[in-house]
């Protein structure tokens, strides 16, 4: 079967649409509807990662440009979150389809707990027929008001939900190449396609959206880790939706992985955020990158931020190039402390740290 044919097989559906296609088209909600209603006739079920919130608050405060305060733009994500839910149930309701509203922060996904309490409730949306549409909470996560992305969230969201398929929804036909033309089919993101970011970032006007194709490259390779196939394609297309899960030629896509990055391991690698970092000398960063292996005090040269026991790091090599990411068995002080000591030298009081990175809890070439 073809790459795009594959598409076929999709089951679980995860949907990101961006402000810039919100706001230029008011009909595009009852399109969204229209195809998600057509994936349930087929006993597929959807996610949507929806933005648009803080525009439509900046319109319903009356404001005639976009703040740029922090609690200006926390009020406006307020506002304008329950206008968002309100264009989408009035769409989805035309289809006898419910909807969900769920607001995420970073932190909720980063904390083990909370992350598995999102993908419960998501999965109990999912078995009832309803479609949950995802937003960050920007009224209270400042971080993700200044840098936050929802491609990104999408990404995230997609092995949390166990989707087969990510589709990010975006104002130009899928990446292009140097001469203009879309790209169709891309197996390895950073041979065949971040060579071209720029030449795709162009928009239709002339302006230099590096930031926006960078992004869904940097989603699509979170999501082909995780096995999921990712479509990047024109919200503009009539049936764009319908087309993508029918394999047609629309959109760039981004072929998954065969094997599937376990859910824990995905969140290791793409939802935690390091707090800093081993280095190791040549021979353990051999072992870990092509043997398997875990992180012993032995291998570690150097011990970079100030991290505690259960923290993500970064796994370096001695050029600083990062190979890996794991959760640290003890804290930065100690790890410095035991760097570089054999097992057979270190005291009872440090037998428990004779491992500093465990392989189960270590991914390798996924950063």
């Amino acid at each position: 079967m073809s790459e795009r044919g594959l598409l076929k097989r999709a089951r679980r559906v995860v949907i990101k649409v961006g402000s810039r296609t919100l706001a230029s088209d008011a009909a595009v909600y009852a399109r969204i509807a229209k195809a998600v209603a057509s994936l349930h006739r087929e006993e597929r079920s959807v996610v949507i990662v929806s933005s648009g919130a803080i525009a439509l608050g900046v319109r319903r405060l009356g404001w005639k440009t976009r703040p740029r305060e922090m609690a200006k733009l926390q009020a406006a994500a307020a506002a304008g979150q329950t206008a968002l839910m309100l264009l989408y149930e009035q769409a989805f309701r035309a289809e006898s389809l419910e909807v969900a509203q769920v607001l995420l922060t970073h932190a909720d996904l980063a904390d083990r707990v909370r992350g598995n309490n999102a993908r419960a409730a998501m999965r109990a949306l999912l078995d009832e027929g309803a479609v949950p549409i995802l937003n960050e909470n920007d009224s209270v996560s400042v971080e993700e008001i200044k840098f936050g992305d929802n491609d990104q969230l999408a990404a995230l969201v997609a092995p949390l939900v166990d989707a087969d398929l990510l589709i990010l929804l975006s104002d130009v036909d899928g990446l292009l190449g140097s001469d203009g033309a879309r790209i169709g089919v891309v197996h390895d993101i950073a041979r065949d396609a971040l060579p071209h970011v720029r030449a795709s970032a162009v928009t239709p006007t002339g302006a230099l959206g590096t930031g926006g194709m960078a992004s869904k490259l940097e989603a699509a390779r979170r999501a082909t880790f995780s096995g999921a196939h990712a479509v990047v394609a024109d919200a503009r297309r009539p049936g764009v939706i319908e087309s993508i899960v029918a394999g047609e030629d629309v959109g760039t896509l981004f072929v998954g992985h065969a094997t599937r990055l376990p859910a824990k391991k995905s969140w290791i690698a793409f939802t935690l955020r390091p707090r800093g970092a081993l280095v190791l000398d040549a021979g353990a960063a051999h072992a870990v990158q092509s043997l398997g292996r875990s992180i012993l005090p032995v291998g570690v040269v150097g011990v970079r931020g100030d991290f505690r026991s259960g923290d993500a790091v970064r796994i370096v090599d001695p050029t600083g190039t990062e190979i890996a990411r794991g959760l640290v068995r003890c804290a930065a002080a100690d790890a410095a402390r035991l760097a570089g000591r054999r097992a057979k030298d270190l005291g009872a009081e440090d037998a428990g740290h004779a491992v500093l990175v465990h392989r189960d809890d270590l991914v390798v070439g996924a950063h």
